[in-house]
């Protein structure tokens, strides 16, 4: 048996057994590395440097590119290495800074998307309010805001799970450090602690989806009411590719955490994890550059 104070490592889940396997998934996650950091980073640049898109839903845009790049270096870069030099291996203090910059990125980026659920819903509901209720200052404000809870919500997360005592092994059954994986690992009570903490952060994810949920039914209804079928098709556009993000985020990250012990298995909880820190970052910039007609513009 050990505890928490003698681990010193840990072992992360590989993609596959033979070194053929391996090196396939190093492959496949260093092209849709590459291709994550490809595409957010010419929206950055793009939207940095085109004096055009200096707009808040651009601004937006922009912060979650920037926080999709944190999310994906954190988690894949390590599986990476792992299958190509066919090791396991991720040291404690690694694994803590894991699993708090990738919560971080995550809980940012969900509160980022409300925000950008809002700033849908007053262009398209209340056009006439834009420039008063989503000025500069109020922008730099919310994205500030959503900043500070991603660092808030990482901090008491990681700080919680590593307070646990560990006692079950070393063995995470997830390519990167994950909160419930950590949690089969302690060996007190203690760790309702922190299944208490997920769920306030469940409730409170939960209404800011309630939010998005009810910003896009209104968001819809104007939507319909437009006489133009281009106005219509441009709006639906819009929105659409957001609302599909938001939908695969959210519920992909909420299976991952809250589904009960009987539906645990390694290639469910492989596959769920990956669905929700990797694919995201990577199709995000395609979804709103592809979609968008002043991004293919200014590119």
């Amino acid at each position: 048996m050990s505890n928490s104070s003698s681990i010193t490592h840990f072992l992360l889940l590989p993609f596959a057994d033979t070194r053929e396997l391996q090196l396939l998934h190093f492959w496949l996650f260093l092209g849709i590395y590459l291709a994550a950091l490809l595409a957010n980073g010419l929206i950055i640049a793009t939207i940095a440097c085109d004096h055009h898109l200096h707009t808040p839903m651009y601004f937006f845009l922009l912060n979650l590119s920037i926080l999709d790049l944190g999310s994906i270096s954190t988690t894949v870069p390590k599986s990476m290495a792992n299958s190509l030099w066919h090791t396991r291996d991720i040291s404690y203090l690694e694994c803590a800074a894991q699993m708090f910059f990738f919560l971080f990125c995550a809980s940012a980026e969900y509160c980022l998307l409300t925000i950008m659920s809002y700033d849908r819903y007053v262009a398209i509901c209340k056009p006439l309010h834009y420039e008063t209720l989503l000025g500069s200052t109020a922008c730099v404000h919310m994205a500030a805001a959503a900043w500070a809870s991603g660092f808030l919500d990482a901090l008491l997360h990681t700080a919680n799970t590593f307070s646990l005592p560990l006692c079950k092994g070393n063995v995470l059954h997830q390519f990167f450090c994950e909160i419930p994986q950590i949690l089969k690992l302690s060996c007190s009570h203690s760790y309702l602690r922190e299944l208490g903490l997920i769920v306030v952060s469940v409730f409170l994810e939960f209404f800011c989806f309630v939010f998005i949920v009810v910003s896009y039914v209104q968001i819809f209804r104007a939507v319909l009411r437009i006489p133009s079928e281009q106005g219509r098709h441009k709006a639906f556009a819009t929105c659409l590719p957001h609302l599909v993000v938001v939908s695969l985020f959210i519920s992909t990250a909420f299976f991952a955490h809250l589904k009960p012990p009987s539906m645990s298995s390694r290639l469910l909880d492989l596959v769920v994890a990956v669905l929700y820190s990797v694919v995201p970052p990577a199709v995000n910039p395609l979804i709103y550059s592809t979609r968008n007609q002043e991004i293919k513009d200014a590119l």
